[in-house]
């Protein structure tokens, strides 16, 4: 009877960051299995950025950083070994083109995540990488510190490496269910608190469905809450038929959803005038009022703010929006300055993980080592992706992390190569 072969390394999680740690590894010459609990790789990747796939962007490193908050300095090395220009020239080198069309954030030419995938896929293929898909691994095996393998449903694998990059919470429907959250527990591994992350917002109030044509640039989002003032993002902002989206609403939502668990609900301040303040959106106003006296104050508003909008806030201010600028009382017309410069809006829920592009937490960085991406507690244990305690906005930020974290991670430190 053949005895179970022992493979040199096993990465749990076909994602991004588990195919890149396969083919690094591979690379070197070591025997790689690659497990995958659903029927095909890289479903996830497949959807990502509508399925356009933003793979990176052109920051410098350090400014790269600053966007996943305190903890982005844990990603020095992993994007001092491998950063956006090393990514270009990796898929460059599997014949996958890259662009930026808008000099920031980065595209395979194809603007086709089936284009990234099948240039992994071939490359593992290419390098005699095992994939076996649909495999759900149970528990990680260890003697006293060290990995022994693993067990899925019906089979134990063997090896002296494994690599987690089983991904976060977000997109059950993707096969998220927290899997490497559970096995790190297992293995003696602190997971922070897990909160959804990059999605749509729901609001208390209901005038918002009535503004959901138009895109609102430039809109500033802050938290009215005295303890979290400081919260606040700019970006654009898409009004629904019950909340807000958009790509300042995606980005904020991760400051969001812990505040929603913790209070109920979180008032919001929203400059929708692209940052002009009281005094300047009155003379803005009575610079229009001059250019056209006898027209309706919604159409001076509409100068600043798609019309509909521009309805909205006129009755929020008990103003009727037909009437002319000089017949509102001054008092109404100071409510609508104030409004125009801070809308109030109250964010009451979202629709949890299932929605959520990405997850805020994660395994706790302080027991990873972050120059090989190795467990501190358990030799030849590794981490890459967003199962880690980092997450950051749109824009390439999160797939960068995950190319980046996997590269680290597949060289499998010094030790254990």
């Amino acid at each position: 009877m053949t005895p179970d072969p022992i493979y040199h390394l096993i990465v749990v999680g076909a994602g991004a960051a588990g195919m890149i740690a396969a083919i690094i590894s591979a690379r070197k010459g070591e025997s790689v299995l690659l497990l995958e609990k659903l029927p095909k790789i890289g479903a996830k990747l497949k959807a990502t950025g509508g399925g356009r796939c933003n793979l990176t962007n052109t920051l410098s490193n350090e400014e790269f950083m600053t966007h996943f908050g305190r903890d982005g300095r844990f990603m020095q090395d992993a994007l001092g070994a491998f950063d956006y220009q090393d990514l270009r020239e990796f898929f460059a080198q599997i014949g996958v083109e890259t662009h930026a069309p808008d000099g920031f954030r980065v595209f395979p030419t194809s603007h086709s995540s089936t284009t990234i995938i099948t240039a992994l896929e071939d490359e593992m293929k290419k390098l005699g990488v095992e994939i076996k898909c649909s495999q759900k691994v149970e528990h990680i095996l260890y003697e006293n510190t060290q990995i022994t393998g693993l067990k899925t449903t019906n089979k134990i694998f063997n090896a002296p490496n494994i690599i987690i990059a089983t991904g976060g919470l977000g997109y059950p429907t993707l096969g998220a269910e927290g899997d490497g959250y559970i096995m790190a527990i297992e293995l003696g591994h602190k997971v922070t608190g897990l909160y959804p992350a990059m999605m749509p917002l729901k609001t208390k109030e209901s005038w918002v469905k009535n503004c959901r044509a138009d895109t609102i640039a430039k809109v500033e989002l802050r938290v009215d809450i005295k303890k979290h003032k400081k919260l606040r993002a700019k970006g654009d902002l898409i009004f629904t038929s019950n909340g807000i989206r958009g790509p300042v609403v995606l980005d904020f939502a991760r400051e969001i959803t812990p505040l929603l668990e913790r209070y109920g609900e979180v008032p919001l301040l929203l400059n929708l005038t692209k940052g002009m303040n009281e005094e300047q959106i009155t003379k803005h106003l009575k610079d229009e009022l001059s250019k056209n006296p006898h027209a309706m104050i919604v159409e001076h508003l509409s100068t600043l703010l798609p019309r509909a909008l521009s309805i909205e806030l006129c009755l929020l201010a008990d103003i009727d929006p037909n009437a002319k600028y000089r017949e509102i009382e001054g008092i109404k017309r100071a409510k609508l300055i104030q409004l125009l410069a801070w809308t109030p809006l109250t964010i009451t829920s979202h629709d949890g993980f299932k929605m959520a592009m990405i997850t805020r937490g994660g395994i706790n960085l302080k027991e990873i080592d972050p120059k090989t991406m190795q467990s501190k507690l358990i030799n030849g244990l590794y981490f890459c992706g967003e199962v880690m305690n980092l997450d950051g906005p749109c824009g390439g930020y999160n797939l960068q992390w995950s190319f980046s974290s996997g590269f680290l991670a597949g060289h499998l430190g010094k030790n254990n190569g």
